[in-house]
């Protein structure tokens, strides 16, 4: 909730500063808003504009590319459990508990990622007993012929190649948007609206106007701090990936 929270504040402050210069101009004195001062604050506010716009597209790009890493990582490690739980497989019967463990561990990121009760986690914090367990039962497995072998290094290397992957998410999602380059934006986009409202007329078009234009701008705040949380938005990763895997586990 801290996208809708701090997109509201956003909302707050920008409406509010389109409310406050239409009364500024009520009692602003004539001379005060002059054609010269007109064009020099069009000037300005000109110049501020396409510095907000700059920042805010710069911004809304980068948490949009970070959003899409985070989803390739996780078809990254889909695609690894089952290449893993394939090594498993080949290398025959003694390697069931390692698969049953390797099944139990995908269940229960599924339930806590994404659960069916619509619950709330704000992290996938890799637990370093997941990887630790199946690690211990496939160096206990004792191969007896070469293809078990490669079949127990094929899957040692898989499972240390999944466990960075993961370890990279993880990293990736503490990487959140900058509260004051945000702050920053808003600011700007409080000095634009009271500027707007300075010119406005005072009717319901005009204040209808500033509204919209305000939600948009607090709509793009929105977006840029909830993709760069992409396991607790609202926005979320799409889970099919690692669902698709669970259901090739064990077969």
């Amino acid at each position: 909730m801290a996208a809708v929270t701090i997109s509201l504040i956003v909302f707050s402050f920008v409406f509010g500063g389109s409310l406050l210069g239409i009364h500024l101009r009520a009692v602003l004195p004539a001379n005060q808003l002059n054609s010269e001062s007109r064009d020099l604050l069009k000037l300005g506010m000109g110049l501020m504009a396409t510095m907000t716009a700059l920042v805010l597209g710069l911004q809304l790009g980068s948490a949009g590319t970070a959003f899409d890493a985070e989803q390739r990582g996780l078809t990254e490690i889909s695609t690894k459990i089952i290449l893993l739980d394939g090594a498993l497989a080949h290398y025959g019967p003694e390697s069931e508990e390692a698969r049953d463990r390797l099944r139990s561990s995908v269940a229960q990121k599924l339930e806590l990622l994404w659960p069916q009760a619509q619950k709330q986690r704000s992290q996938w914090q890799p637990k370093s007993s997941d990887s630790d367990g199946i690690y211990y039962l496939i160096q206990e497995l004792s191969p007896s012929t070469d293809s078990q072998r490669a079949a127990k290094a094929q899957a040692l290397g898989i499972l240390f190649d999944l466990g960075q992957t993961r370890w990279l998410m993880f990293e990736q999602q503490s990487t959140s948007a900058s509260m004051p380059l945000l702050l920053v934006v808003a600011s700007w986009l409080t000095v634009m609206f009271v500027s707007l409202g300075l010119f406005a007329p005072r009717n319901a078009t005009a204040i209808l106007t500033l509204f919209l234009c305000a939600i948009s701008v607090s709509c793009a705040v929105f977006l840029i701090v909830e993709l760069h949380s992409p396991l607790s938005g609202m926005i979320r990763l799409d889970s099919s990936p690692l669902r698709n895997a669970l259901l090739h586990v064990g077969q």
